[in-house]
Order: structure tokens, then sequence, then C-alpha cells
């Protein structure tokens, strides 16, 4: 098999973020593990190296790059290959499986966890620190955390009420939220001209609709993972997670179908046959 030679994409609204990721060219680790998670898990995990070349070509991102960070993730226990004949096949290890499950649930979903209506202090015991840190926790002091949702630790448990104003000082302090909404208010900028050239009946080919997926969920995700995903009564009123979660949701509908249809003829497993496409994805941004 030989993978298709695309050229690289027309000018489109995303080159900002096209140039500054030919500029990093030691990120494309990360913008491998978005393509995994968002396009090649819910189709089964396993996808021909050929098929990802091909992408990251369209991105001007040679096969050398490809192939040393594929490398690096295979070395780190991220992905696993599979050779059949002179072809290299690459899947998801079980060691991101449970990380890209919960990563899922946080990217597409739209809705907050329940709010029981205050936070739980946590001065847990050493070994829970990172765990806690992991699950978006803040921190108020040395070894005191905050969690505006059920946190598992062993050790001392506080429940912090108060009215809103103070709730919300208490997570300003507690969390990075003004740098947090620094970043959503540049992902809003930096995709507002992809969503007003999609809703005045712009369209993009199948590998530019991919291309702009990916690129999509790539800035996303490297936001909304860091979120803790506080409920809006502790939020300011104007918290910009809310205008980019729904201009993610908006771009990412109009660019499913036509991204889709390039990964329908062009994403192949070790047998040679097309991934079968996932209802599942149809689905995300709708709870």
């Amino acid at each position: 098999m030989s993978p298709p030679n695309p050229m690289p994409l027309k000018p489109m609204p995303l080159d900002p973020i096209l140039a500054h990721l030919r500029g990093a060219p030691s990120r494309t680790w990360s913008l491998i593990i978005t393509l995994y998670g968002d396009a090649i898990v819910p189709r089964g995990g396993s996808v021909w190296l050929g098929t990802l070349l091909a992408f990251f070509r369209a991105l001007d991102i040679g096969d050398g790059v490809v192939r040393t960070a594929m490398s690096r993730l295979a070395a780190d226990g991220w992905l696993e290959r599979n050779r059949v004949g002179r072809n290299s096949f690459y899947r998801l290890a079980a060691k991101g499986e449970a990380e890209f499950a919960e990563a899922t649930r946080r990217i597409y979903s739209t809705n907050s966890p329940p709010w029981p209506g205050h936070f739980c202090l946590l001065l847990p015991d050493a070994a829970d620190k990172a765990t806690l840190e992991q699950a978006g926790c803040g921190s108020i002091a040395p070894g005191v955390f905050l969690a505006a949702h059920e946190a598992r630790a062993d050790g001392l448990q506080l429940t912090v009420q108060g009215d809103a104003a103070t709730l919300r000082a208490l997570a300003e302090r507690a969390w990075p939220l003004a740098g947090l909404a620094e970043h959503y208010a540049h992902f809003v900028a930096s995709f507002t001209p992809l969503r007003d050239f999609l809703d005045a009946g712009g369209t993009c080919a199948p590998l530019e609709a991919l291309a702009a997926r990916v690129l999509l969920i790539h800035q996303y995700r490297r936001i909304v993972l860091r979120d803790p995903l506080l409920p809006d009564a502790v939020l300011p009123g104007d918290w910009p997670g809310r205008a980019a979660r729904a201009l993610c949701a908006t771009v990412y509908r109009a660019l499913l179908p036509a991204s889709e249809a390039w990964l329908d003829a062009n994403a192949i497993d070790e047998s040679g046959a097309p991934l079968p496409r996932s209802d599942a994805i149809f689905q995300r941004f709708s709870r």
C-alpha cells in the first residue's frame, strides 16, 4: 500500500494556527494524540501509518517528523506498533485507554457535573496530592486542596459553604481562572473566522475538514483539560469558557460529515479494509 500524497491545504481561516504548528515540529506528537482520540479511537483504535502520513502531509508536516513522533509515543507506552508485511499499524496502548476515556468525557460534554452548592476542603495524605491535582482540584495553601465536586482522598475533608460572592472569591484563589479565561478568549478569537466562513456557506474538502476538526479539538482540549469545570454559580457572568464551548460544538458539527468522509476513504486497518464509522461520534456535544 502507498499512502496518498495530498497537496498542502489551500489558504483557509486556520492559517495562523497551521503556521504555529509547522514552526514547532517537536509538538507533532501532541497533535497525533488529538487525532487518535478524536478520530481513530472511535473507529477501533488501530490505523495504517500511511493514513497518518497522508494527513500530516496536508498540514505540510514531513514524514520524518511524524515517524519520529510515532516512535516516541510507542517508546513511551502510548501506542503499540504492529507490522503486516512492510506496512506498520499503530493502535492506542492500554496505558492511554483510561485517560482517553476521561478526556473524551470532558472535551465533548456540554454540561458541567452537578453542583452540590458547596466546595469540599481536602487535607489529604501525601500519597493523594498528585491524584487530586490531576483531578483538577485547586490549592489554596500548601497541602490544602479545594474540590468543586466529589473527590476521593484519604485524610480530612470539610464542607465549605457561603454566599455566591464568597465562593467565587475562593474559586479565584484556588484556580488560575484569569489565565484560563485568556486562553478561552484566544481560542474564540482564533476560530471565529472559521465559524463565520462556514456560516456564510463556505465549504471544506474532506481532508481540509478533518484538518480543521483536529486543529479545533487540539486547541480546545489543551484548555478544557486544565479547566476544573466549575459550576456557573461560582464563575464570572462573562466567563469565556461558555462561548468557547458553544463555538467548538458548532464548528465541530459543521466539519463532521466531510471529515468522516475522508476517514471512510483513507483510514485502513491491518486487513486493508476501511475502519468502520462509529455512530457515537455524531452524539458529541449533544449532552
